[in-house]
């Protein structure tokens, strides 16, 4: 049989990267993370919170025609608002619910915890801060007015659906959704363009927004955005009366800390036990 030369070996290996060398490259990522300085990390978790912001005012922005069926208000919202997450991995930015895999490394001692936790409690400020700068930009362009103020309406209506639930079951629903956002980031991880990425982040994110599940950062904007939009008078279907800062606080809370758990626990150390393992064995 003849041998392959260097060039023609090269031209057989698959377009994505494997499982295992995903795992390899969320463990490296991690540690890169830990070395930025705070200030450039806090100014990315800023531009992932604004970004996740972006996507959720397209979701919003679309549910304002309230005659659309349901089926088509969640897989079409969904959609649009993967435009978050395809910012964040294509541009270039610090998410907290991504950021979750980073226990890949932790778990292999190429960190500390109080590197994870300092990056993750950096982020997450980062993140409320881009989300609470894109309420106020969008607050001041007057988005809600759009479809006769059905935007506004729509904007209460989702903030209302995410404080009304009891805490556990926001708990469970934040574990869900980042099961999906971290796959979808370790998607992106294995992606070797920008079409790869974008690709692979469609299905998992706009199933999580279909579906229903909390984001905690995506919920930065949607419910303080909803706060306003009540306090602006907008018209909406639903009691709204639940919705204050005790209801965001509540939301923000149990979404999370399911975040951590769904992310960390469910993605990443389950795949560092099968792919660090299998390769360091």
């Amino acid at each position: 049989m003849a041998c392959l030369d260097d060039s023609e070996v090269k031209a057989l290996k698959p377009d994505a990267l494997s499982p295992a060398e995903i795992e390899a490259k969320a463990e490296a990522v991690a540690v890169g993370k830990t070395k930025m300085p705070v200030a450039k990390v806090f100014v990315l978790a800023m531009f992932a919170g604004a970004f996740i912001a972006f996507g959720a005012l397209y979701f919003c922005v679309f549910l304002g025609d309230p005659t659309m069926p349901f089926a088509v208000q969640r897989a079409v919202g969904g959609l649009c608002f993967c435009l978050g997450l395809v910012l964040v991995l294509c541009c270039g930015a610090e998410l907290f619910t991504g950021n979750s895999l980073m226990v890949t490394a932790l778990a292999s001692k190429k960190i500390t915890w109080g590197a994870m936790l300092k990056n993750w409690a950096v982020v997450w400020v980062g993140n409320l801060a881009g989300a609470l700068l894109a309420v106020f930009l969008v607050s001041m362009a007057h988005i809600a007015d759009m479809n006769g103020g059905a935007v506004g309406g729509a904007m209460i209506s989702v903030a209302v659906s995410k404080v009304t639930p009891d805490w556990i079951t926001l708990f469970f629903k934040g574990i869900l959704c980042n099961i999906f956002v971290c796959l979808a980031v370790w998607l992106g991880f294995g992606a070797r363009t920008v079409v790869d990425k974008v690709i692979g982040i469609l299905l998992p994110i706009s199933a999580f927004v279909a579906c229903g599940f909390e984001h905690c950062v995506a919920n930065m904007f949607f419910l303080p955005m909803g706060l306003v939009a009540k306090s602006a008078g907008y018209a909406c279907a639903v009691d709204a009366s639940a919705l204050d800062l005790g209801g965001i606080l509540y939301n923000i809370s149990a979404a999370t800390l399911g975040n951590i758990v769904g992310g960390a626990v469910f993605v990443g150390l389950a795949y560092w036990f099968v792919y660090h393992a299998k390769n360091r064995g």
